[in-house]
């Protein structure tokens, strides 16, 4: 219980309309004395979340309001760089939780300064990334703002807890069956946790999954889609140009009809713990491959070798919630230059669960047949190679010369090159 010296005026508070935050409503207001504003950020998590949150949330005694639409700029700025900069964190996710949370927190802390908010409160746990993510956000974006966090402060241990507490301040809280499974879901992903994940040894039950069919219940005929790129961008499926949300929305269709984007690990969480999460983002893995084939003929080799380099620490940022920081953004600008030739289109078999480039083309293809072709040509002379594998492997020959010579005497002396000179 907080003192009154720690009262604040105005909480800006992100709501889903579940039972935890709708109980959060009523708790700001009795343990800070607080007028709270409740904000949502529609990332294409579906209707049935969406319907009637402005209703609900004042209902349970907030004095304003805010869904709003995020889903494009959630894409073309947070989603797509990610996509174009290959980052994967722990080899296989894809990160659609982690980046919505920054564009969450960034339009939050907008609300908060244009109503005057002194503070932001969220319904993270304590022991997930989602906290980090939130905060790190609204410290580097305006430092003023105070955090709430009453997951970390409160005496509700449970759902009983969390309904006793709505019973007791007239929340209306509709009673469902509560699923095993902890998700969250955007247009990019859903994710699963909790259940019998928790069990590392245990297949996840089919029924669990909302997006995608099983990959031996999908078509017995293969699907070709075929995405343009625009500098990285993808702008068009099958030759029909699409904004950014209903491309996506498009590919996930499809991609989750042949089994494509399901993705199970055990990944490290910031916070310390392992944690098992599975994943579905079939529209999203989609672009993953086919953007990759599209480099595979844009970019020279040393910049396609550094890419990959920094994607790891890439993911990582993102992962840990440090999107707005100097490492991210710069990482991002040199992204962003890397694609301006990423241009093309891309063709790509889907196949009970698997997505597979077929076919690449670009004007911007340094791809050259004439000089990779193994039969007869005028643009390569086969006997410039040997001078190049004599100079390419001259540090593999001295070494061996050394080791060599070392073998032949007891004592480690300067190396004698003149017996190796040619006569």
């Amino acid at each position: 219980m907080k003192t009154k010296k720690d009262k604040v005026n105005k909480v800006v508070l992100a709501y889903s309309g579940g039972l935890d935050t709708s109980v959060i409503v009523p708790w700001l207001k009795e343990n800070y004395g607080c007028e709270v504003i409740t904000f949502t950020a529609n990332l294409g998590q579906g209707d049935d979340e969406l319907v009637g949150l402005e209703e609900k949330a004042i209902a349970s005694g907030a004095s304003k309001a805010y869904v709003v639409d995020l889903r494009e700029e959630f894409l073309t700025e947070y989603a797509f760089p990610t996509m174009q900069a290959s980052a994967t964190y722990e080899r296989l996710y894809l990160l659609g939780t982690s980046f919505a949370r920054p564009v969450t927190a960034k339009k939050m802390v907008e609300v908060a300064n244009a109503e005057g908010a002194d503070a932001i409160s969220h319904g993270c746990t304590g022991k997930g990334n989602d906290q980090v993510r939130f905060e790190l956000t609204v410290k580097a974006l305006n430092p003023f703002l105070r955090i709430i966090a009453p997951w970390r402060e409160w005496e509700i241990r449970s759902r009983e807890d969390a309904l006793e507490y709505a019973a007791a301040h007239n929340v209306p809280v509709v009673q469902s069956k509560k699923s095993i499974y902890s998700r969250d879901r955007n247009i990019w992903h859903l994710s699963h946790e909790g259940g019998v994940l928790e069990d590392p040894w245990a297949e996840p039950e089919e029924d669990m999954f909302i997006l995608t069919i099983a990959p031996e219940k999908a078509p017995d005929k293969a699907q070709y889609v075929t995405i343009d790129f625009k500098k990285g961008m993808p702008v068009a499926v099958d030759g029909d140009p699409l904004g950014p949300v209903h491309l996506l929305e498009k590919l996930n269709e499809i991609g989750g009809a042949h089994g494509v984007g399901r993705a199970d690990l055990v990944e490290n969480r910031l916070v310390g713990m392992k944690s098992r999460g599975v994943y579905e983002t079939p529209g999203g893995t989609i672009l993953y491959v086919a953007h990759q084939g599209l480099e595979s003929i844009c970019l020279d080799r040393d910049t396609l070798h550094y890419k990959d380099v920094v994607a790891q620490r890439f993911a990582e940022l993102v992962y840990f919630g440090k999107w707005f920081t100097p490492l991210r953004e710069s990482i991002g600008d040199f992204v962003a230059r890397t694609q301006e030739r990423v241009t093309g289109a891309v063709r790509v078999k889907l196949y009970k669960g698997n997505c597979t480039v077929v076919g690449r083309k670009s004007p911007y293809s340094l791809y050259r047949e004439d000089f990779a072709t193994f039969g007869q040509d005028d643009v390569y002379d086969q006997s410039d190679a040997e001078g190049f594998i004599n100079l390419f492997g001259l540090p593999l020959k001295v070494r061996a010369l050394i080791d060599h010579q070392n073998q032949r005497t007891a004592e480690l002396e300067a190396p004698d090159y003149t017996e190796f000179k040619r006569d």
